[in-house]
């Protein structure tokens, strides 16, 4: 059996000459040189204000890792010294002996160190030059290739928003960034394992196929693999000298895994142990699920579709997109991982697309979307720019490719392949093809490198090229009738509304930006006051003229904001009101549209984005919104097309608007679940001050996993333009608000609620605080009872304290109605205290007047 000791102590990183009072500080492996940095005083927080810039020479600079490996005392053959991953351009020394290099952050690197240290300690050393440095050498070698941003990242293989985006910063990082270790074996071991599961007609299959290295004494020893997956086992003979040997265990009527909602996850434990005649050589484990995945891209009469089917089911996929969660990417530990993807579940999100500016992620990841059936979309890691497909680059790619297509078989969560991030598109669309004038720019990666690759080493998934990508230079990339869609018109230049305007087979991004959470801008910025133009704000938020999108959204449907706070609260609300608009329009539109995929889940820093969680992991008001549009069922009212023309247009539930008319409404009952969805649905026309001015209640049947549409009745269609009524539609528990005019023009009433707050059995009202005792974090509610119309209601709960989070986002109340908010983390509740963290609507359009019931 082989002995494995991981080389994680005594690693010490030499400082440069800029910081060479100290010479050297302690090093954490895996880490990266900022890290170290910070952890030594050296560097500030490049989180907090405008310290990224001061952080920038960081990644400009060459920088040495050092320990001391202890002496070897092993009687095996074989000593390797294994690097899971080095970032990215690195010299490795043992001794005076060298043993190689490394250019690439996405692979792993293993040397041969037997014999080439003994009895004493030591030296190793990882000597790190410069990603700049690396990229402008290939550059040189290969020429200039054109590029969405102003950084070189395609000239390196390394997590290109390192080098920063229009969401991150730039924080070019260095280091030892995965596991090191020694290993010490005999006669042979096991280099590669690559598990295909598949499952058909009842029975599971799991084929092993292995890559075995052995030492000149194992060469002409036969050897058994033994394989065991769940309570199946096999066994096979490799022959002498062989290298490589396939085993195959049938598993009959496996459990099948499902994505969630769907269906349970189960996992099966996949064992595989090599033997020679004296006992076990090596062994590796995973934890596998049998299912079966098909991408149907077949022609129809809209195009073509661009469907996942698992199991033979036919899915819309309920997704966002996944950016790295921290710039500084050691600092991403598994139960990070965990935090972050269960929040995406807890919405009810069923598909994660890692995307292509960032990482093929640690095999944690993976395994939690294993167990909470999260599908997984995994870019290949390019994006926005034009790749060489000279040496040096095209060798580490395929290489890279090998390594972790066949590192993620196991995982049944990974159900689709995907060439690239927009490169396709961009080599159409923003002038790469003149610019290029003939060079090389990844299209043989994208069309001909990759597929082969997944092809050869791991046919059980499908391959797509890019996104966006229509299937075919037949079809412009960005064809909304075939394959992917990204929908990126809408914020940069006109209205969310105008998502009503197409369906997609498959919308793979689209977003809308809001800022962080208020205490997550407090916590970074010191800018006071704070304000959308101050100097923390503005270089935190990183997309081009990224507030005058926001401003130029605002000004369609609200007044100018009198303040911050109310700007910080109205852009949350219209970042949920957009994906509102998209998602419930498109959804609508199944089978037609089978997928969404936000832009995007999470933050890798603090900074105005288009993230539903920020990036102190606070959940904005869509991340809570997200719960509505994804949940099994969903209510909206879609304007529809009358007697067969024009397109349908989709206005939002709980926040949809009109443009001016509402003829031709119909309510859209979606419903996702396996079992048909029988009930009656209750129309009303409401005046503003909560009037009944018509009913009606309408029977229907979503049948399962499928959509049922229902014509609104003429009269209880609001007047068009209207701005004292609006349309409200219940279905079991389930509600759909329509509003003819837009906020600005909708004669809102100055708001008026009741608050009660209840914690450790003691109660508040708005006149009377709660007692100020310390509740050791225990559950407190806030109870809203609402006196007017109040429209998108949100308690601002990291307002309260910044350890507090809310149960609930927006929420619209009718007068008389009530909303209970569980708030957790606020110690010292008081009613007056949440009075002053709730926000609506009404307040932004018709300022409140005073009263004393607020």
């Amino acid at each position: 059996m082989k002995d494995v000791t991981p080389v994680t102590d005594g690693w010490r990183l030499r400082l440069p000459e800029r910081l060479s009072g100290t010479g050297e500080v302690p090093a954490v492996v895996p880490g990266c040189v900022h890290t170290d940095l910070m952890a030594a005083g050296l560097l500030a927080d490049p989180f907090l204000d405008r310290n990224e810039t001061e952080a920038a020479w960081v990644g400009r600079a060459d920088w040495t890792y050092e320990t001391l490996l202890p002496p070897r005392d092993t009687r095996h053959e074989r000593t390797h010294l294994v690097f899971d991953g080095l970032d990215t351009v690195a010299e490795i020394r043992l001794g005076d002996t060298r043993l190689g290099a490394t250019r690439n952050m996405h692979r792993g690197y293993r040397f041969d160190v037997t014999g080439r240290y003994g009895s004493a300690e030591t030296p190793l050393t990882v000597a790190f030059t410069s990603a700049y440095t690396e990229a402008e050498r290939v550059r040189a070698l290969v020429g200039d290739r054109p590029n969405a941003y102003p950084e070189p990242f395609q000239y390196i293989r390394k997590m290109a928003c390192s080098f920063g985006w229009d969401w991150g910063p730039t924080l070019v990082t260095a280091g030892i960034w995965k596991p090191v270790r020694i290993e010490h074996w005999s006669t042979a071991r096991l280099a590669r394992v690559t598990p295909l599961v598949t499952v058909a007609d009842g029975i599971g299959r799991v084929e092993v196929r292995l890559a075995i290295e052995r030492t000149t004494a194992g060469a002409d020893r036969p050897l058994t693999v033994r394989l065991r997956v769940g309570e199946t086992r096999v066994e096979a003979e490799v022959p002498a000298g062989a290298d490589r040997a396939v085993v195959t265990a049938e598993v009959p009527d496996p459990a099948l895994w499902w994505p969630r909602g769907y269906g349970e996850q189960p996992l099966y434990d996949c064992e595989i142990i090599l033997l020679d005649a004296s006992g076990e050589l090596d062994r590796d484990h995973h934890r596998v699920g049998f299912r079966d995945v098909v991408l149907d891209t077949s022609p129809d009469e809209q195009g073509s579709a661009f469907t996942l089917v698992v199991n033979g089911t036919p899915v819309f996929a309920r997704g966002v997109n996944w950016i790295p969660d921290d710039v500084l990417p050691t600092r991403v530990d598994a139960a990070r991982y965990r935090r972050r993807l269960t929040q995406a579940a807890a919405a009810g999100v069923d598909l994660i697309r890692v995307w292509g500016g960032g990482l093929y992620e640690s095999d944690a990841f993976y395994a939690v979307c294993d167990e909470l059936g999260l599908l997984v979309w995994q870019d290949f890691p390019f994006a926005c720019a034009a790749y060489p497909e000279e040496q040096p680059l095209r060798g580490e790619i395929e290489a890279e490719a090998r390594e972790n297509v066949a590192r993620l078989t196991p995982h049944p969560s990974l159900v689709l392949w995907n060439g690239n991030n927009e490169n396709l598109w961009g080599f159409r669309d923003w002038e790469w093809e003149q610019d290029l004038a003939g060079d090389s720019w990844g299209e043989g990666y994208y069309l001909g490198l990759l597929p082969r690759v997944v092809a050869e080493t791991d046919p059980t998934r499908p391959y797509w090229a890019g996104s966006p990508w229509s299937g075919s230079w037949d079809h412009h990339p960005n064809d909304p009738g075939h394959g992917t869609a990204h929908s990126w018109d809408v914020w940069n230049r006109t209205d969310y509304t105008d998502y009503l305007d197409s369906v997609p087979r498959f919308v793979a991004e689209f977003g809308w930006q809001a800022p962080p959470a208020y205490a997550t801008a407090r916590r970074a910025l010191s800018d006071e006051p704070l304000a959308p133009d101050s100097p923390g704000m503005l270089h935190h938020q990183k997309a081009g003229d990224g507030n005058g999108k926001l401003a130029r959204g605002l000004a369609r449907h609200f007044p100018v904001p009198a303040d911050f706070d109310t700007w910080h609260y109205l852009t949350q609300v219209n970042q949920a009101r957009a994906i509102a608009t998209g998602i419930e329009h498109w959804r609508s539109h199944w089978p037609a549209c089978a997928g969404t995929v936000v832009w995007q889940l999470n933050d890798c820093w603090p900074v105005t984005s288009w993230a539903a969680i920020d990036g102190d992991g606070r959940e904005k008001p869509l991340y809570h919104e997200l719960k509505r549009l994804y949940a099994d069922r969903l209510v909206t009212v879609r304007r529809h097309a009358v007697d067969g023309e024009g397109p349908d247009r989709t206005d939002g539930i709980d926040g949809g608007e009109g443009s001016g008319g509402s003829d031709g409404l119909a309510v859209a009952l979606i419903n996702q679940t396996a079992r048909d969805w029988p009930g009656t649905a209750v129309l009303r026309r409401v005046a503003v001050d909560g009037a009944v001015l018509a009913e009606a209640r309408l029977p229907f049947t979503a049948a399962a996993r499928a959509v049922a549409t229902v014509p609104v009745p003429r009269e209880l269609c609001p007047p068009p333009s209207s701005d004292k009524e609006l349309l409200t539609v219940e279905a079991d528990g389930l509600r759909a608000l329509w509003f003819a005019a837009r906020d600005k023009d909708f004669a809102y009433p100055a708001p008026r609620w009741d608050v009660a707050v209840a914690a450790a059995h003691t109660t508040a009202s708005a006149t009377a605080a709660a007692d100020d005792g310390d509740t050791d974090g225990a559950a407190v509610t806030v109870t809203v009872t609402a006196r007017t119309l109040l429209r998108d209601l949100l308690l601002q709960a990291d307002r309260l304290a910044p350890t507090a989070t809310a149960d609930r986002g927006l929420t619209t109340l009718l007068p008389g109605e009530s909303v209970t908010i569980t708030v957790r983390g606020w110690e010292r509740p008081t009613a007056a205290a949440a009075v002053a963290a709730l926000f609506c609507v009404n307040s932004a359009v018709r300022p409140a007047q005073p009263d004393p019931g607020r």
